[in-house]
């Protein structure tokens, strides 16, 4: 796309979390040859409905053109972002949609927008059906979705989701980008002396928020088998506990873990790279997924992953070539784990990794709006 006038609506600073991240990177992308503004939240969630510890972020802000107008449950906000936006008159409007929760403030803003007779309006979706389901989700996506004139989805299974509910736009599918936006990859060695970690661990990464849908109690109760085969295998668990941190510390004590490392306090995108740096394998033992933005930071870095075979997970994951995909349940999680680690190739992996990583850019993701929504090639 050139010379448009672009509105992305969704979390950005000061909100933190991967959405931001993306919405952020993206807007960078998008203004190389575009006017683009920033819409996001005065309130994102009510605290009442926000399991983690702080909703903001401690980064500096970022040099874009943010604007902070959307309470997410004040119909008054919704009615004047969309007048806004009406009188505004972008050529483009992009949601990022990632729950219903937010259908009725984007519906509610994008019809109204839509009634300047130029505003295009489309979503990048990461889920229309939700990790955890709700009764809200059919009647709020069957107000949101109709008022969009397209969508691109970040997995092929959400591309099916959507069009399983009718939806009459166009609609196509594209690789989620990689997050490329954390820094170079850094001394293993160094990095593991900053974490704490022994320097001949065989260390596995668990990345990212904890919620039961991502199988953290799945990948420790792996980590009893694989600590009977090979003492030097470690865990490493990154992120913030959005779930009961109890019942996944009466796991380890249970089961009488020793090589786990917990780090369990929300990390900064300046702290991200220290992380996958450390590791030689990062590991998703989700129990329901749609993609994973940890897939496109670990082939940042370039580090070979173990995926269970749900949702999109296992479309970016082939099979003993830049990873391995399991199913959902210990033993399977304990044997592709052994699997990566008796490998005596891990090199010809490495290059894969490589290779397969080029089609991930950003620039493909802003070609294939421009295709989609203006048939410009």
């Amino acid at each position: 796309m050139k010379n448009k006038n672009i509105v992305l609506i969704g979390p950005a600073f000061p909100y933190r979390g991967g959405l931001s991240t993306f919405n952020e990177r993206f807007a960078k992308e998008l203004e190389k040859e575009n006017t683009i503004e920033l819409l996001t939240f005065t309130l994102q969630y009510p605290g009442f409905l926000f399991p983690g510890k702080s909703q903001y972020s401690s980064d500096p802000k970022p040099e874009l053109n943010i604007k902070r107008m959307i309470h997410s449950v004040n119909p008054i906000s919704w009615i004047k972002t969309g007048a806004y936006l009406r009188k505004k008159k972008p050529d483009l409007i992009i949601f990022r949609y990632w729950m219903p929760f937010f259908a009725p403030a984007f519906g509610t803003i994008a019809r109204l927008a839509k009634k300047n007779n130029h505003t295009k309006v489309m979503c990048i979706a990461d889920n229309i059906i939700p990790h955890e389901k709700r009764f809200i989700d059919k009647p709020f996506n069957a107000y949101f979705l109709p008022s969009l004139d397209g969508a691109i989805t970040m997995s092929r299974k959400v591309l099916a989701d959507l069009r399983g509910t009718n939806f009459a736009g166009i609609s196509d599918f594209h690789v989620h980008p990689l997050y490329d936006n954390f820094g170079p990859l850094q001394h293993k060695h160094s990095m593991r002396s900053k974490l704490g970690i022994p320097m001949d661990a065989k260390l596995c990464l668990f990345f990212g928020f904890i919620r039961k849908y991502k199988g953290l109690d799945l990948l420790l109760q792996a980590m009893k088998e694989l600590n009977a085969i090979d003492d030097k295998i470690h865990l490493l668990v990154a992120g913030e506990f959005y779930d009961e941190e109890e019942s996944y510390l009466n796991i380890i004590k249970e089961l009488d873990l020793k090589n786990i490392h917990l780090h369990t306090d929300f990390i900064p995108n300046n702290q991200v790279s220290d992380y996958f740096s450390a590791c030689d394998l990062v590991v998703q033992p989700y129990r329901t997924a749609t993609q994973s933005g940890v897939s496109q930071v670990a082939y940042h870095f370039e580090k070979p992953m173990v995926v269970t075979n749900v949702g999109g997970l296992a479309e970016f994951v082939p099979e003993g070539k830049t990873g391995y995909v399991c199913e959902p349940e210990p033993k399977s999680i304990t044997q592709s784990i052994k699997t990566y680690f008796d490998n005596p190739n891990k090199e010809a992996m490495q290059a894969e990794i490589k290779e397969f990583k080029k089609q991930f850019s950003w620039s493909s993701l802003v070609a294939s709006i421009q295709q989609l929504m203006f048939n410009d090639k």
